[in-house]
């Protein structure tokens, strides 16, 4: 998987919650050595058996929808954490949008993990992709790059790619 082979041995990895960031978890190798921040309770659970990945689990108002925290306090909490590399899920990806969701709180959250990592980037299936949700999480040209299942070549693809997205295809 293209986003697991993203994160490094020894590195501190902020992954959010969702069914790509689940996948992304489920796909690191078992004996990797590094740090993973999470606010989903469902990915540390699943990273219980990688006995050499030191989790923290930030703390917050449970959302339900999304099994992840948010709130006042897990923005604080996500201001006092720093990382390598930040793996955030959105429900729309959009030339002109931007990058969205379908909450508030949650896209105040997914900025406070972004801001606290050097490199972020999105994990957007394919029927993520040409849609906007409600609130603007962030502006592309704020992210490293995407990690998407959509073909290169479509016609959403090539207006990010011009826009200076860089793209990577997953698998």
């Amino acid at each position: 998987m293209v986003a697991a082979g993203l994160v490094r041995p020894g590195g501190a990895l902020i992954l959010d919650g969702g069914t790509t960031a689940l996948a992304v978890a489920r796909a690191l190798p078992a004996d990797i050595a590094c740090t993973v921040i999470t606010h989903s309770p469902t990915i540390a659970t699943a990273l219980l058996d990688h006995p050499q990945a030191e989790l923290f689990l930030l703390g917050g108002r449970v959302f339900k929808h999304s099994a992840v925290t948010c709130g006042a306090a897990a923005v604080e909490a996500a201001q006092n954490i720093s990382a390598d590399l930040c793996l955030l899920g959105v429900t729309g990806v959009h030339p002109e949008a931007g990058l969205t969701t379908g909450d508030a709180e949650e896209a105040a959250m997914k900025r406070a993990l972004s801001a606290r990592a050097a490199d972020t980037y999105i994990l957007a299936s394919s029927e993520k992709t040409d849609t906007a949700s409600r609130f603007r999480v962030l502006p592309l040209q704020d992210v490293s790059g995407l990690i998407t299942d959509a073909d290169p070549h479509d016609t959403v693809i090539e207006q990010l790619m011009a826009l200076g997205v860089d793209v990577l295809v997953a698998d």
